[in-house]
């Protein structure tokens, strides 16, 4: 497994690789819980500092730099340093980050043996708006995750895995019950197999017998270079049609339409 492919921790987060000779699958657990810290902390997104990626960016620049800066640049230098070290000691969720995945359709279910951890999501997509309201319960412990996810789309027509900039931030049961009776929007529920370094999702409703791996990476060079798994019948990554967001409002028989151009047939 290349080294900088990232393990697809069930409830959507990715994980770094397991070293050679590791546990892959206690890694994304490990990962996962690690982001979970922040889940009953005061978490911000980038927007609450005024800055985003690029702020972040302009934080690690040399002091030569801040020299050539602007009042504002460096009034969001500051403000993402601030953030910066808010994050290392554990005090804020997770920033911005640029999201490089790629999505194939499989033919058949991954082994038992192969999958090390499922989760049930419920996913709400907030009408008229990029966000995403997400339940994810753990199926051996009942162990429930909660958050709200914002999505920015990489820019139309642009081809490869980087689907744009994604923004998690994690809520409290309570938070997640006052959301969703506030945040109109459909639902999607589908079963998550961790199967490192994929993360399979099995459909359910309109879209049963629809199975999709998604892999995520650090670099560009990585995405190219990963080789699609066993059982896959097509790469979907440029397909629009098959993001969560579309395949929300997908009925059975625009879904068998679509799955009909890839020569794959519905139950």
């Amino acid at each position: 497994m290349p080294t900088g492919v990232l393990l697809r921790a069930a409830d959507g987060e990715p994980a770094r690789a397991a070293a050679p000779g590791g546990d892959a699958g206690a890694t994304g657990d490990s990962a996962r819980g690690k982001h979970d810290m922040g889940e009953h902390q005061a978490n911000r997104t980038a927007s609450d500092t005024g800055c985003g990626a690029e702020a972040l960016d302009s934080g690690r620049g040399t002091a030569a730099d801040s020299g050539h800066r602007t009042a504002a640049d460096s009034g969001h230098r500051a403000a993402a340093v601030k953030a910066d070290k808010a994050v290392k000691a554990g005090k804020a969720g997770k920033y911005a980050r640029v999201e490089r995945e790629r999505r194939f359709l499989l033919d058949r279910l991954p082994a038992p043996g192969a999958v090390t951890v499922a989760r049930r999501i419920t996913d709400r997509y907030v009408e008229g708006t990029r966000l995403r309201l997400r339940r994810v319960e753990r199926l051996d412990t009942g162990e429930c995750t909660y958050k709200l996810t914002q999505k920015v789309p990489a820019p139309p027509g642009e081809p490869g895995a980087v689907q744009g900039l994604i923004t998690n931030l994690y809520l409290s049961e309570q938070e997640y019950a006052r959301l969703r009776a506030a945040l109109p929007g459909p639902e999607l529920t589908k079963t998550r197999l961790s199967v490192p370094p994929l993360g399979v999702d099995v459909f359910e409703g309109p879209l049963l017998g629809l199975v999709l791996a998604e892999a995520e990476f650090e670099t560009a060079e990585d995405a190219e270079t990963f080789v699609p798994p066993p059982g896959c019948v097509a790469e979907l990554t440029d397909d629009r049609h098959f993001t969560g967001g579309r395949l929300v409002r997908t009925g059975r028989e625009e879904l068998r339409d679509g799955l009909a151009g890839y020569g794959v047939a519905l139950p």
